[in-house]
């Protein structure tokens, strides 16, 4: 079992390992009761296209970031609270396959794997530090979770008016509730959303719509109109110069212990 990791050396020195390899531009990992469950690559579907993204299974939570260079440095760290999290499966089709989606309260997206038996071992591993955390803490799972955004090749037109058709000028905007593409015009305001940022974020019309018919007295101010609807928001999967390593060679991933079992 996990447990029995917890205070081991090599268990200590994994997760120094993670840190040195994230650097300054990672947080700290090593706290009391951690333990690095698996690590490997998994393929990442973003905005406009699938990235390698190398992954970290803790017993509480699950880091991920670029590959500068595989099995030396990483950057962009982003982490997950396993209890925020739900896994749902996805069934093969033409873009990608062994995918599943990852959904949390602050981020949602879908990954794969190289192959059906990876995928398994994956979920299986991931739900069981979910179920093992939910039932230590006594909380129930999250129900207030972030949309998986439509990848950008999937809408060539408004997926909220049908109308508007995309081009280098007319850009695609993702709503943060929903996660449709939409057009400028169909996403002129912006709404807070607290389980994903702390500022007013794009959502569509027809999101804000519903939002603000359920605000009470003490949600009032959270609707904002959009004074800049030009442009979309950052996030790390946009760049357009990805620094991520090509990683050609067959990457398996590591489990340190059948904690599933």
């Amino acid at each position: 079992m996990v447990d029995r990791l917890v205070h081991s050396p090599a268990n200590r020195k994994r997760i120094s390992v993670v840190e040195d390899r994230f650097g300054s531009s990672g947080q700290p990992l090593a706290v009391p009761g951690r333990v690095l469950v698996g690590e490997g690559v998994l393929t990442k579907l973003c905005r406009k296209k699938t990235k390698p993204r190398m992954f970290f299974l803790f017993n509480d939570i699950l880091v991920y970031g670029n590959i500068v260079i595989h099995k030396k440095k990483y950057n962009k760290q982003h982490i997950l609270p396993l209890e925020d999290v739900k896994l749902k499966s996805v069934d093969d089709d033409g873009v990608m396959k062994n995918a599943w989606k990852i959904i949390s309260a602050t981020k949602s997206f879908m990954v794969s794997a190289a192959t059906a038996t990876e995928k398994s071992e994956w979920m299986a591993h991931i739900n069981k530090c979910i179920q093992d955390l939910l039932t230590k803490s006594g909380k129930k799972p999250a129900t207030d979770l972030s949309p998986v955004w439509v990848p950008d090749s999937e809408a060539p037109v408004c997926m909220s008016c049908h109308k508007n058709k995309f081009t280098a000028i007319n850009r695609r905007h993702h709503c943060r509730k929903c996660g449709y593409v939409i057009c400028s015009s169909c996403s002129t305001k912006r709404y807070l959303l607290p389980q994903i940022a702390s500022r007013p974020i794009r959502v569509c019309d027809t999101c804000y719509n519903t939002l603000s018919a359920g605000q009470t007295g003490e949600d009032a101010g959270r609707s904002y109109q959009d004074r800049d609807s030009s442009g979309e928001d950052d996030d790390d999967d946009d760049d357009e110069e990805d620094d991520s390593q090509k990683t050609e060679e067959e990457v398996h991933p590591t489990f340190y212990e059948d904690n599933y079992r």
